[in-house]
C-alpha cells in the first residue's frame, strides 16, 4: 500500500553502485521511490516495482522523454520532493591537447547535460508545489586542474557551478540545491582498476548516500549552494 505522506525520492543512475545505495538509503527512511535508468532489468536489481517504487526507464539523453517520463511518475505519486543525480561517468588518460573531441563531448554529455535534462524535468513540478532538493555529484578532483583528467575535470566543474547557480536561484522558492564532491568511491570496478590501492581509505557508496540523505533533509533546509567535500582517507 502506497504511504502517501512519505516523500518522494528520484534518483538518476539508479541501477549503478552509487545508485543502489542512495537508493537503499532513502528506503530505509520510508521514502517513495522514482528510479531512473536506461535498463530495466538494472531497475530491478535495485528494487522491486510496486506501490512505493516506480521505475523511469529513460534515456537521459532524450529530454522530451525525460520530461514524459517525470510528468508519469508526478501522476503515480503527486510529487517529487528530492531529485538525487547520480547518473555520471569517468574519463582518465590523455592530455588535454590529445583528448579525443569525442571524449570531451561524451564527458559533457554523462556528467553535465544528464543534470540539465533531470532538473529541466524536474524543477517545475517542484516550483508548483513550493519545495524540493535537488542533490548533485560533483567530484572533489574537480576544483583544480590535474593531469590527464581534463575533460572530466571540466565537466564536474560545470556541475558545481550549475549546483551554485540553480541554488541562487531558487532558494527564495522553497527549493534546496546543493552538490556532494567525492573522491575515489569503493566500487568493483574500482577495486580491479586499482588492485594495489588500499580501499579501506575510500569513499564507500554508503557513507556517501547518508551525507546526500542529509543534503535532501530537513535538517539541511539552511543549506544553499553547498559543494560538500566526501573524501574518505582519499
Amino acid at each position: 500500500m502506497q504511504n502517501t505522506h512519505s516523500p518522494v525520492v528520484m534518483i538518476s543512475g539508479a541501477g549503478g553502485n552509487l545508485g543502489q545505495a542512495v537508493a537503499q538509503h532513502f528506503a530505509k527512511k520510508g521514502a517513495r521511490l522514482v528510479l531512473v535508468a536506461r535498463n530495466r532489468k538494472a531497475l530491478e536489481a535495485v528494487a522491486p516495482e510496486g506501490d512505493n517504487v516506480y521505475y523511469l526507464q529513460a534515456d537521459l539523453m532524450q529530454p522530451e522523454a525525460l520530461q514524459q517520463g517525470v510528468a508519469d511518475a508526478v501522476k503515480q505519486f503527486g510529487r517529487i520532493d528530492v531529485l538525487c543525480n547520480v547518473a555520471g561517468g569517468f574519463h582518465m588518460g590523455e592530455p588535454v591537447h590529445a583528448t579525443p573531441l569525442a571524449a570531451w563531448q561524451q564527458q559533457y554529455d554523462m556528467n553535465v547535460m544528464t543534470v540539465l535534462h533531470t532538473v529541466q524535468a524536474v524543477v517545475p513540478h517542484m516550483l508548483q508545489q513550493g519545495s524540493g532538493k535537488v542533490v548533485n555529484v560533483g567530484a572533489f578532483a574537480s576544483r583544480q586542474g590535474l593531469a590527464d583528467m581534463g575533460a572530466y575535470i571540466a565537466a564536474k566543474s560545470a556541475v558545481s557551478r550549475i549546483t551554485e547557480s540553480m541554488a541562487a536561484e531558487l532558494r527564495e522558492q522553497g527549493i534546496n540545491v546543493n552538490c556532494v564532491l567525492p573522491t575515489i568511491i569503493d566500487t568493483p570496478q574500482n577495486r580491479d582498476a586499482m588492485p594495489d590501492a588500499d580501499p579501506a581509505r575510500w569513499v564507500s557508496p554508503e557513507k556517501l548516500a547518508a551525507v546526500i540523505g542529509f543534503l535532501a533533509s530537513e535538517d539541511a533546509s539552511a543549506i544553499h549552494g553547498a559543494c560538500v567535500p566526501v573524501t574518505g582517507l582519499s
